[in-house]
C-alpha cells in the first residue's frame, strides 16, 4: 500500500461531525445482526449532539483516508460516574472502521490512540463492551489484552414473562455481580445504552 493511501489517525473536528454520525449510523445499522436494539436512523440526532460534544471535549479520533475524509472512529472519555473507585477507569466506545477498510490495522490504529489518550489524561484502567454474538469483535478486543470483567444477562418479556428470580429487590446500581453499575456511568455519549454501541472495530 502506498504511504498516500494509509489511514491516519487524527482528532475530530468541527468538519467530521456529519461524517463521523454516518459512521455511527452504519455501525448501529451492522450490530443489528448481533442483536443490538438500537435503532439507527431513529438515534442519528442524539449521536451528532454527542459526536459535536466529543468533538469540544477532545473525545473522538477519526481515521482519515489519503483524502482526509473519515473512515473510522473511536470515542472515549475518563469514567465520572457517581461511585468512586479504587483506580481511574477510561472507557472506549464506538470503535468503528468502513468495511472496505477492514483488516489493515486501522481499528487497532484508532484503539491504540484511544489507550494513550485515556492514559494521558490519568487513566489507570480502560473497560468497553461488545455484544456477546459479535465473535469477530470479542476476538479482537481479546487480541488487544482485554479480558470479560462482566456480564449483562437478558430476558424477553414480550411473552408475558417477567417473575424475576432472586429477593425482589430490583436496584439497578447493585446488579452487577460486583455492586458495580457501570454502564450508566461512562458511556461515551452520556446515555445508558453503551454495551450495544462498543462495537464493531474490525481490525
Amino acid at each position: 500500500m502506498a504511504d498516500s493511501d494509509r489511514a491516519r489517525v487524527t482528532p475530530a473536528t468541527v468538519d467530521d461531525v456529519d461524517p463521523v454520525t454516518d459512521l455511527w449510523i452504519a455501525l448501529a445499522e451492522s450490530q443489528r445482526a448481533f442483536g443490538s436494539t438500537l435503532l439507527a436512523e431513529g438515534n442519528r440526532g442524539a449521536v451528532r449532539e454527542w459526536v459535536a460534544r466529543s468533538v469540544v471535549t477532545g473525545e473522538l479520533l477519526v481515521a482519515r483516508d489519503g483524502d482526509g475524509d473519515p473512515i473510522g472512529f473511536v470515542g472515549f472519555a475518563l469514567d465520572h460516574g457517581g461511585y468512586e473507585r479504587d483506580r481511574t477507569r477510561g472507557v472506549v466506545s464506538n470503535l468503528f472502521v468502513v468495511p472496505e477498510r477492514r483488516d489493515e490495522g486501522i481499528g487497532s490504529d484508532l484503539l491504540d490512540a484511544a489507550e494513550r489518550a485515556l492514559r494521558e489524561t490519568g487513566a489507570e484502567t480502560v473497560a468497553l463492551e461488545a455484544l456477546a454474538a459479535n465473535e469477530r469483535a470479542r476476538e479482537f478486543y481479546a487480541a488487544h489484552g482485554y479480558e470479560p470483567h462482566r456480564v449483562e444477562l437478558r430476558k424477553s418479556l414480550a411473552a408475558g414473562g417477567g417473575e424475576r428470580g432472586g429477593d425482589g429487590d430490583d436496584r439497578r446500581g447493585e446488579r452487577g455481580g460486583d455492586g458495580d453499575d457501570g454502564r450508566g456511568e461512562g458511556g461515551g455519549n452520556g446515555d445508558d445504552r453503551r454495551g450495544e454501541r462498543g462495537d464493531g472495530p474490525i481490525d
